[in-house]
């Protein structure tokens, strides 16, 4: 294994994607997000306890049982109420990416996310 890394062989597969078509490609999954009505804009998900049973209540009223959560910053307690329900994860507007967005069957997104994310690929 050393020596083929060393030959330069141990990246045979990998495949480097530019910024720009980094950028086209989450563009491209948060309009068939959109178009396919998965795409949930709340205004804020401001939960005053980090409690699992409210963020349930959040997604059940919002009908997104595998969900991707968007906030415009990371939010402690958002994170710590979503962390232990099967199938949601939590992620800031900065580190979204293309894998999560398709992976998941909603992404439910602040405002202020929508804003910072609107800032860096419109």
């Amino acid at each position: 294994r050393d020596a083929q890394e060393s030959r330069g062989l141990g990246d045979v597969y990998k495949r480097q994607m530019n910024k720009k078509e980094r950028r086209a490609a989450l563009k491209s999954a948060l309009t068939s997000k959109v178009q396919d009505n998965k795409f949930v804009v709340v205004d804020s998900l401001a939960i005053a306890e980090a409690k699992t049973k409210e963020m349930q209540k959040v997604l059940t009223n919002l009908k997104a049982e595998k969900a991707l959560i968007v906030t415009a910053e990371e939010d402690k307690n958002v994170i710590l109420s979503a962390r232990n329900i099967e199938n949601v994860q939590t992620v800031a507007a900065n580190g979204i990416n293309v894998y999560d967005v398709m992976s998941h069957g909603t992404v439910v997104v602040t405002k202020d996310a929508v804003a910072s994310i609107e800032e860096v690929y419109a």
